[in-house]
């Protein structure tokens, strides 16, 4: 039983469940509600409930692929034993009811359907069918709302805040599809040996990063537009993403699992980034 339970909370990607919540809690004590249910549930279902729809699922259904993709151990993921499959899709299902109810009922009906939205492109993402992760861009573009969906949901939560959010909503969709499409790069060959599709296998690895790095640079570019201390604080933090995947604007599609080497590094610039935007945020808005 032990082991199963560890198995599933690998599967949710403990590394990156910040991620999720970060977006959702930041948005909504931003905007003006420091402290309430919405808040607490709102951020504990983002952290870890979401997280394992979204890459429990994902597993599951990429059985075949990730037994040919040799970084799926560790922090970037697990084999999830077939004998497991079931167990996690329900574990998921049953652990998002609740969260997913419960918020509907403390929001409004906007943000209700938001959130309905958010979770049928997680589902959408990974579930046989409909598989947006094997439409090229629409991967892409369902990956990154796995992201900007809970800052939406704060948005819609919150009742306002729309006219002086968008901008970094846009911006922040732009970081999220060329994280993914980066992304893609490091499994292009796992994947067409599986014969599953992605940006990467339709458009070739070297096209994939440089789509990736233009969609940074406006990511960059809308934060810089801005025009404040504390946005261009962050809009020179954010080139890092650009300087990480440099090296690799012309791999070859035969070199193309090397790319590993700076997803690893993004991982981690995450964190970095992620702190210096949390204190940039708090001194800019005087939270303490």
């Amino acid at each position: 039983m032990k082991s199963k339970f560890i198995q599933l909370v690998l599967s949710s990607r403990p590394v990156s469940w910040v991620n999720t919540m970060y977006p959702f809690a930041a948005t909504y004590i931003l905007l003006g509600h420091p402290s309430n249910w919405v808040l607490a549930i709102g951020a504990l279902y983002f952290l870890i409930p979401y997280n394992l729809l979204m890459y429990g699922i994902n597993d599951v259904f990429d059985y075949e692929s990730d037994l040919r993709n040799p970084r799926k151990v560790g922090m970037e993921g697990i084999i999830l034993k077939p004998t497991l499959h079931k167990l996690t899709v329900v574990s998921a299902v049953l652990l998002n009811l609740p969260f997913v109810a419960a918020l509907m009922f403390l929001t409004n009906s906007t943000a209700a359907w938001v959130l309905l939205l958010i979770v049928f492109f997680v589902v959408a993402y990974s579930a046989p069918l409909l598989r947006f992760k094997e439409r090229p861009f629409l991967d892409s573009a369902t990956s990154s709302m796995h992201f900007v969906g809970p800052m939406l949901f704060a948005i819609a939560a919150a009742g306002s805040g729309w006219q002086q959010a968008w901008p970094f909503v846009l911006a922040f969709f732009c970081w999220g599809m060329a994280s993914h499409a980066f992304g893609a790069v490091q499994d292009v060959v796992a994947d067409k040996s599986a014969g599953l599709g992605s940006v990467a296998t339709v458009i070739g690895a070297k096209q994939t990063v440089r789509f990736a790095m233009a969609m940074y640079a406006l990511c960059v570019a809308v934060v810089l537009l801005q025009a404040t201390v504390a946005t261009t604080i962050v809009g020179l933090v954010l080139l890092s993403y650009i300087v990480n995947i440099w090296p690799y604007l012309n791999v070859a599609e035969s070199q193309a699992q090397t790319a590993n080497k700076a997803w690893r590094r993004f991982i981690y610039l995450n964190y970095a980034c992620g702190a210096v935007i949390t204190i940039t945020l708090i001194v800019a808005e005087g939270l303490l």
